[in-house]
Order: structure tokens, then C-alpha cells, then sequence
């Protein structure tokens, strides 16, 4: 193979990666541009916490022992 063969291959590998990037690029602008478009959410006037209760709709039982060998 030739030195030209090889700065064509490479030359043509970097023209299909860039086609490639190019295209997904503008898919990701038709995908997105689309949520963009919804209305944002109403900003907080202040903050909010939230509680974590861990056990809520859970019924307490026993703790069970580990068994011992």
C-alpha cells in the first residue's frame, strides 16, 4: 500500500466520522429542541424538605436472631 493509499483511507475515515457526528447531531437537536420547548417549572419561593420516613406502610415485626453453627 502507498503512502497516498493510506492519507486517502485516513482522510476518508475522518470524512465518514465526521458525517456520522454531524447526523447525530442533528438528531440530538430534533430530540431535544422538542423538550426545550415545554414549559419550565414553576421556580420555588423558598426551599421545601421533604420527610423520609423509611417505615411508613411497613408493619414492624420482631427482630430475628442470627443462628449460630
Amino acid at each position: 500500500m502507498t503512502r497516498t493509499e493510506i492519507i486517502n483511507r485516513a482522510l476518508a475515515a475522518v470524512a465518514d466520522s465526521r458525517l456520522k457526528r454531524e447526523r447525530d447531531s442533528e438528531r440530538r437537536k430534533q430530540i431535544f429542541g422538542r423538550i426545550d420547548l415545554s414549559a419550565p417549572l414553576p421556580k420555588l419561593s423558598r426551599g421545601v424538605q421533604l420527610s423520609l420516613n423509611l417505615d411508613a406502610g411497613r408493619k414492624r415485626s420482631q427482630p430475628t436472631r442470627a443462628k449460630s453453627h
